[in-house]
Parts: structure tokens; sequence; C-alpha cells
């Protein structure tokens, strides 16, 4: 008759406990990055949607305020074109951003270790 006391719940604990521990790296490498970009590519995509670029480029050749002579026209273009551009370099700034978080992510396990041996082995 088997019953259930620490001893068989402690090995039980002991084998759960290992079984995550070997299972972490596979996950952090997989479903959690994956988990990760799926975050941040929501995320450029909302801050590309907020800052209209997409809407911007649509509308280059559009004159502002219904004006349709040439001077509108041309300063409508020009200032235009230095939104997408300001707004360009804004998301390229917070694309680099969000790759050094997933590069952060990737290399993040192998430094921890890194830094435990580094402090075993002083």
């Amino acid at each position: 008759m088997t019953e259930h006391n620490f001893l068989t719940y402690s090995g039980k604990i002991i084998i759960q406990i290992l079984g995550e521990i070997l299972y972490f790296p596979f996950w952090w490498y997989s479903v959690g990055f994956f988990r990760l970009a799926v975050v941040l590519a929501k995320f450029w995509r909302n801050q590309s949607r907020s800052l209209g670029f997409g809407i911007w480029i649509k509308n280059i050749f559009v004159p502002m305020y219904g004006q349709r002579d040439i001077a509108s026209r041309l300063i409508s273009f020009v200032m235009r074109l230095i939104q997408i551009i300001f707004r360009g370099i804004v998301l390229l700034f917070l694309f680099l951003f969000l790759f050094l978080i997933a590069i952060f992510w990737l290399s993040f396990p192998v430094l921890l270790v890194y830094a435990l041996i580094f402090q075993l082995f002083k």
C-alpha cells in the first residue's frame, strides 16, 4: 500500500523542478521568443499607425487645404516630405530599439550563465 507522505511528494517536486529547469532554455528560445516577437510587432504596428507614416506617404502629392496652385502644391509636397523624413527617422530608431530588445532577449541567458561562471571562478 502506497502512502503519500513527505518523501513521495518531495521526489515528485524535485523531478518537476528539474524538468522545468531543463525545459526553460527550449521555452526561452521558442515560445518565449515568439511571444516577445508578437508583442514587439504589435507595438511597432501601433506606433507606425500612431505616427500616421503610411497616410503621409499616401498623401504626399495631395495639396493641403485644397489649394491647387503651383506654390501651394510645392509647399505641401515639401512639408509632407519633411514630415515623412522625420517620422521615418523616428520609426527607424524605434525599430533599432525593438531589434536590440530582441537581441537582448536572445543573449540574456548566455550572459547570465557567463556572469555566474565568472563569479564562481573569480
